[in-house]
C-alpha cells in the first residue's frame, strides 16, 4: 500500500494517529469529567454540553488563523510542531482540578489545534499535487483518515484504565504523552517534507495581516462580547440572558460573523478563474455544518446514552477480561447517600449545590426489575468512555472496504465525483439516526436499558456516511483551492466543522428538555435529511466546476 504513495505518508499517518490518540482520549472523558460530582465539577447535562460544544467549536475555529499564519509566515512544518507542543501541554494541565486551570488548558488545546490540524492536512495534499500521485489523492486521504481513527480507537482503553486505577488527571496526562509522541514521529520524517512545507508568503492581492487582525479578529472579539452581554449575563435574577441557548453560544455565533464575511470576501476578490471553485467550496462548507452538528453528539448526547441508557454489565469471561484490564468498575447494589436525579436523569441542584438522597446507585434506576442483582451484591460495568471507540473501530474495519469499492469503480470509469460522495455520505448519515429512534422505542423511552448493539449499529451506519464525506471534504479543498490560499481554505473547512460542533453542543444541551427522546433524534434526522437534499440539488453545478478544473 505505502509504495504507491509519497514517502511522507507513513510519517504523517503516524503523527496524526498519535495526535488523535491524545485528542480523542481527552474528548472521550471530557463531559464525564465535567459531570462527575465527586472528582469533577458536578455540572448538569446542559452545563457540560454547552461547555463541550463551545470547546470543540473553538478547537475547529482556530485553524482559520493557523492556516493563514502557516501560509504566509511560519510554513507548515513549524506550525505543526508548535501546535502539537501547545496541545500536549494543554492535555497535561486539563486534569488539574481547578476551573481556572481547566480554561487555560482548553485555551492551549484550542490554539494548538489551530496550528496543527489544517497544516498537516494541507501538507499531505501538497504531495498529491505531483502528476504521479494525483489519481490517488482520495485514497491517500482515506488512508490518512484511517490513521486518525486508529489513534481514536486505542486511546479510550488507556483512558478508561488510567481513570479507574489512578483518576482523571492521569488519563489526561496520557493524552499529553500521545501528543508528544506524534510530534516526535513528525520530526522523524522531516527530510521527506523538503520542498512541500515552505510558506507561500504574501501574494499580490492578499489582505495584509494587520488588516486581518484589525478587520476580522478584533471585530470577532467585539462581536463575541456583544453576543455575551446582549441580554445580560446569566444569573439567578436573569436566567433568560441569551438568544441561542446560553451566553457562550450567543458569543460564539456573533464572533463568527466577521470570519464568515471574510471568507465570503475571498470570492468577490478572487481572480475570475478562481471564483467558481471558491464558490463551490463555500457551498460545501455551508452544507456540511449540519453533518458535524449531529456527528459530534458522540461526545455528549450519545455518551449520555451509553452511560445511562445502555446495559453496561459484564458477566462471565467478558467480566474477567474487562476487570483484568481495568476497563470496568464494580458497583454495589445497596442504598447509600447518592446524588439526586429526577426521573429524566437530570441532576438536581439548589443554589448551585448538588442535592442528595438515600437510594441505590444511579445505574440501577432503569434496570429491568427481573435483571436487578441481589441486595448487597456487586456488578461489573464497562467504562462509559469505551463507547467512544465504536466509531473509530468501524472506520478501521470499513475504510479498506470503502477504498476498495471506489478503486473498483475507478477501474471501470464509474467512480462518482467527490461532491457526489459527500451527498451520499449525508444521506447515509441521516439513516443512522433512525437506529437511535428505534433504540428509544425498544427501551420504552429510557425506562429500561437497551443493548450496546444499538450504539454499535448507529455508529456503523454513520461511519459509512463519514467515510463518504469527511476525507472527501479534505480532498476537495486541496483539489479546488487556489494555490496561494490552500491552507486558508482548509481553515474554512474547519470553520464549517467549528460551527457544526457548536450547533452540536446546542443540540446536546437540549437533551433534558425532551420528555420523549425520540423527538430529540427526529430533530437530528431532519437536519441531516435537509443537508443531503441541499447537496443533491447543488450536485450538477458542483460537478461542472470539478470538470472545468479537470478533476474528479
Amino acid at each position: 500500500m505505502w509504495n504507491k504513495h509519497p514517502k511522507a505518508l507513513p510519517f504523517l499517518f503516524l503523527s496524526e494517529m498519535w495526535e488523535r490518540f491524545g485528542y480523542y482520549l481527552m474528548i472521550g472523558i471530557f463531559t464525564l469529567y465535567l459531570k462527575d460530582v465527586e472528582a469533577g465539577f458536578a455540572m448538569t447535562e446542559k452545563e457540560a454540553s454547552d461547555l463541550y460544544g463551545t470547546f470543540i467549536a473553538l478547537v475547529f475555529l482556530t485553524p482559520f488563523l493557523g492556516g493563514l499564519i502557516a501560509d504566509r509566515y511560519l510554513g507548515y512544518r513549524k506550525s505543526i510542531v508548535l501546535g502539537g507542543i501547545l496541545m500536549g501541554l494543554g492535555y497535561f494541565l486539563m486534569g488539574v482540578h481547578s476551573i481556572t486551570v481547566l480554561y487555560i488548558a482548553m485555551t492551549l488545546v484550542i490554539v494548538g489545534n489551530g496550528f496543527f490540524k489544517p497544516n498537516i492536512s494541507t501538507l499531505l495534499g501538497n504531495f498529491y499535487s505531483k502528476e504521479e500521485y494525483k489519481d490517488k489523492k482520495d485514497e491517500g486521504y482515506n488512508i490518512f483518515y484511517m490513521g486518525i481513527n486508529v489513534g481514536a480507537f486505542i486511546c479510550n482503553f488507556f483512558g478508561a484504565a488510567l481513570q479507574i486505577l489512578l483518576g482523571w488527571h492521569w488519563a489526561f496526562m496520557a493524552a499529553g504523552v500521545g501528543m508528544f509522541i506524534g510530534v516526535f514521529v513528525f520530526l522523524m520524517g522531516t527530510k521527506h517534507y523538503v520542498g512541500y512545507d515552505q510558506k507561500k508568503g504574501v501574494q499580490d492581492g492578499d489582505m495584509p495581516f494587520w488588516k486581518i487582525v484589525l478587520f476580522i479578529l478584533v471585530p470577532s472579539a467585539v462581536f463575541g462580547v456583544i453576543g455575551w452581554l446582549l441580554k445580560g449575563v446569566a444569573s439567578e435574577s436573569n436566567p433568560d440572558s441569551y438568544i441561542f441557548g446560553s451566553d457562550s453560544t450567543d458569543a460564539f455565533i456573533f464572533a463568527c460573523i466577521p470570519v464568515i464575511l471574510f471568507y465570503s470576501s475571498l470570492y468577490f476578490k478572487a481572480k475570475t478563474e478562481d471564483k467558481r471553485p471558491i464558490a463551490a467550496l463555500l457551498a460545501i462548507f455551508g452544507v456540511v455544518i449540519l453533518f458535524w452538528a449531529v456527528f459530534k453528539l458522540n461526545g455528549s448526547a450519545l455518551t449520555t446514552w451509553a452511560d445511562r441508557y445502555t446495559d453496561r454489565q459484564t458477566t462471565g469471561v467478558t467480566s474477567n477480561v474487562f476487570n483484568g484490564l481495568k476497563l470496568a468498575k464494580e458497583v454495589e447494589f445497596k442504598k447509600d447517600s447518592v446524588e439526586l436525579y429526577d426521573d429524566q436523569f437530570r441532576l438536581q441542584k439548589e443554589n448551585g449545590v448538588v442535592k442528595k438522597e438515600v437510594n441505590y446507585p444511579l445505574y440501577f434506576r432503569n434496570v429491568a426489575q427481573e435483571k436487578l442483582p441481589a441486595e448487597g451484591s456487586k456488578v461489573s460495568l464497562w467504562a462509559t468512555n469505551l463507547s467512544q471507540s465504536i466509531n473509530p473501530g468501524w472506520v478501521i474495519i470499513l475504510t479498506p472496504l470503502v477504498v476498495a469499492f471506489f478503486t473498483f469503480l475507478r477501474s471501470r470509469g464509474k467512480e462518482p465525483s467527490t461532491p457526489t460522495k459527500i451527498a451520499f455520505g449525508l444521506l447515509i448519515s441521516a439513516l443512522s439516526v433512525l437506529v437511535m429512534i428505534a433504540a428509544v422505542k425498544i427501551g420504552n423511552n429510557g425506562t429500561e436499558k437497551v443493548s450496546v448493539w444499538w450504539l454499535v449499529a448507529n455508529y456503523g451506519v454513520i461511519t459509512i456516511g463519514e467515510l463518504f464525506l469527511s476525507p472527501m471534504g479534505l480532498s476537495v479543498v486541496s483539489k479546488l483551492s487556489p494555490t496561494n490560499i490552500t491552507s486558508l481554505m482548509m481553515g474554512g473547512w474547519f470553520l464549517a466543522t467549528s460551527i457544526g460542533n457548536k450547533l452540536s453542543g446546542v443540540l446536546a444541551s437540549m437533551w433534558d428538555t425532551y420528555e420523549d427522546k425520540t423527538n430529540f433524534f427526529w430533530v437530528n434526522f431532519s437536519l441531516l435529511l435537509t443537508a443531503s437534499l441541499m447537496m443533491f440539488v447543488l450536485l450538477k453545478w458542483l460537478n461542472s466546476i470539478m470538470k472545468e478544473k479537470g478533476i474528479n
